[in-house]
């Protein structure tokens, strides 16, 4: 449920590894990398829409009381990160000031970190907790481990391993960890509706069982998304040496869209036309000789008069 592990694990770790494999280390610093205020606060409003409807997101294959939980977890959990990321901001930024990169991004970490125990009797600390957990992991990605990664070769432009990655890993952990403690007496005798390995007539799974083969999920995904982006990132750096040499400007649009090369910040290579070709062509001389006034018409010769 809520979609930690395959959804969010899954996406920003094959992300980074494709990155990884296509983004060369001397474009990290390009002049268009990065945002205006403009752009911010239209970042913002995206933000907005995402934290209200991320229960819905997280719900949306629930049915019965699962929703009523699903629900209930990921508004609270929400919450708390976007708490907590106003006080982890203020306290690991510059001058003691919110930074828009936090705001807009860990304040919704909480909603991926409680996915896969979203629809699971928690109860209202353990969402909290597990809110709390994925603001504190997202800040400090921004702030301390992308730059690090960075000098890595590793070039994260939208920061999904602090958005999606980490605390989809924490979301897997704490689902697992949530999955142990799955009792009848918290689900009845209906245990199975939610996992149904644990169904007795079934694979007949205990609890501990069951929460070793979600840590092995979230094991298998690292694996498979790594692996799987390092792999397609070789296959574009070979499909890039056989047709062209790539973009040219990773952080601007002129390399592949009309009508963007005189935007503000491009530089003379994103000129599809160069100064040359844009002076306008001079049309050819053409001598005419003006006879004098009274001067006798030039006879024509002789061929020219034969029919």
């Amino acid at each position: 449920m809520g979609g930690s592990i395959f959804v969010h694990t899954f996406g920003a770790y094959f992300g980074l590894a494709v990155s990884y494999m296509i983004t060369p280390a001397d474009k990290f610093e390009e002049k268009d990398e990065g945002s205006n205020y403009n752009s911010d606060m239209f970042a913002m409003v995206g933000t907005i829409f995402l934290w209200m409807f991320w229960p819905s997101f997280n719900g949306a294959l629930a049915d019965g009381d699962q929703q009523h939980r699903v629900i209930i977890n990921t508004v609270l959990a929400l919450t708390a990160s976007c708490i907590i990321t106003f006080c982890m901001s203020a306290i690991f930024r510059h001058d003691n000031k919110f930074d828009m990169v936090d705001i807009q991004n860990a304040t919704l970490a909480g909603g991926v970190a409680v996915g896969s125990a979203s629809d699971l009797v928690i109860g209202p600390w353990g969402a909290i907790v597990i809110g709390c957990i994925g603001g504190i992991v997202s800040v400090l990605g921004y702030t301390k481990l992308q730059p690090y990664l960075a000098s890595c070769g590793l070039h994260d432009t939208c920061g999904v391993h602090n958005l999606h990655g980490m605390p989809g890993v924490v979301g897997g952990i704490c689902g697992a960890i949530s999955a142990a403690f799955a009792g009848d007496s918290s689900y009845g005798a209906n245990i199975w509706t939610i996992y149904a390995a644990r169904d007795p007539a079934g694979d007949n799974r205990s609890a501990g069982e069951q929460a070793g083969y979600q840590f092995c999920a979230v094991v298998c995904t690292l694996a498979i998304s790594i692996t799987g982006g390092l792999f397609v990132g070789w296959c574009v750096n070979m499909m890039r040496q056989n047709v062209d040499a790539g973009p040219q400007n990773y952080f601007h649009d002129a390399d592949y869209w009309e009508g963007v090369e005189d935007l503000d910040g491009s530089n003379a290579s994103m000129k599809l036309i160069d100064d040359t070709q844009k002076e306008p062509v001079m049309a050819a001389e053409v001598s005419v000789e003006i006879p004098e006034v009274g001067a006798a018409p030039e006879e024509a010769p002789a061929e020219s008069r034969m029919c």
